[in-house]
């Protein structure tokens, strides 16, 4: 069945985007991805590589006044995540005959078919995840219940307008700091479940595993080569904070996400192998092309920096700096 979906990124994020969208069209053929490229390389590459099924989107295309004028108030992230529900609600409006639209982000990875999802929601108006924190990592609730990573809107009264108020709020405020019950765009998502009565909480064991999350869970690899979470078939990861490094290589996570467990390695090895061949593809039509491959000297310090500053003292530092 055919599903429509929207995801942005820049090329710095562009070798993850396009493996998220690859595997996403691997499993579900008949997806279509709305792409917002937030700057010219991006658009440029991803014009070249015609990967089908996919629309392209400037990021001007997007950006009316409102957008413009906060802009530059906020950080690099920041404005990413203003435009979390921007872009849905963009995309909904331009293209009158999209019913039912689904905000992705730019780091997950599919390893099998979506439609239990789809299966679950049934005529729900708008479908969310949760972090669904490990024991260790419960005190970050505070931050979100919810994780924008998977967000699906249906073209009726509520699924409307819910996407209006969070475009609306989002606008308004959306800084990485908890502040007044926000934090970010994801902190909105709480009060959904209470105020839309149709809205999802997708249930399925294999969505939305995390570095937060993946102690609680089994992982087997079955003779088909289908990956399954506690029995389950895994339908995606979100593969916060791996990065890509130099020589094929690549680092994992900080040490404070292997305080309960070590990652599943059989999953990381499927994400880290495609991401591999995505940069072959893009090399191929931008050679030398290096955006998103990070100094292992680099990750080394910002690794120590999560470990060991207070997190007051990020958050300071965030504004500047991406850590």
């Amino acid at each position: 069945m055919k599903h429509n979906y929207c995801t942005l990124f820049d090329s710095g994020y562009l070798i993850k985007g396009v493996a998220m969208i690859l595997s996403l069209l691997k499993h579900n053929p008949e997806s279509y991805i709305h792409v917002l490229c937030m700057d010219q390389d991006t658009y440029e590459i991803l014009k070249i590589l015609e990967i089908k099924n996919v629309c392209l989107i400037r990021v001007e295309e997007i950006e009316d006044e409102d957008l413009i004028a906060v802009k530059n108030k906020r950080g690099r992230a920041e404005y990413c995540w203003t435009l979390s529900p921007c872009l849905p609600h963009y995309v909904l409006k331009k293209n009158s005959e999209i019913e039912f639209i689904t905000y992705l982000d730019a780091d997950l990875f599919f390893y099998s078919s979506v439609e239990p999802i789809y299966l679950e929601l049934q005529s729900g108006s708008i479908a969310i995840t949760e972090h669904k924190f490990s024991d260790p990592f419960k005190d970050r609730e505070v931050n979100g219940r919810f994780c924008v990573q998977w967000v699906s809107f249906r073209r009726n009264a509520e699924g409307m307008a819910c996407l209006q108020r969070w475009r609306d709020q989002c606008i308004e405020w959306c800084f990485y700091r908890l502040e007044d019950g926000k934090m970010g765009d994801q902190k909105y998502l709480d009060e959904w479940p209470d105020r839309y009565p149709s809205c999802h909480i997708v249930q399925h064991p294999g969505v939305g595993i995390a570095p937060w999350n993946f102690s609680q869970y089994q992982f087997d690899e079955l003779d088909d080569g289908l990956i399954r979470v506690n029995g389950a078939p895994l339908i995606f990861y979100h593969f916060h904070q791996l990065q890509i490094l130099e020589d094929e290589r690549f680092d994992r996570l900080s040490n404070v996400y292997r305080i309960d467990g070590i990652e599943p390695n059989l999953v990381y090895e499927v994400y880290e192998n495609a991401l591999i061949e995505v940069l072959k593809k893009i090399r191929m039509v931008s050679p030398g092309f290096c955006a998103g491959i990070q100094r292992s000297k680099k990750i080394a310090i910002r690794r120590w920096i999560q470990k060991n500053i207070p997190a007051s003292i990020k958050n300071i530092a965030r504004k500047y700096i991406r850590l």
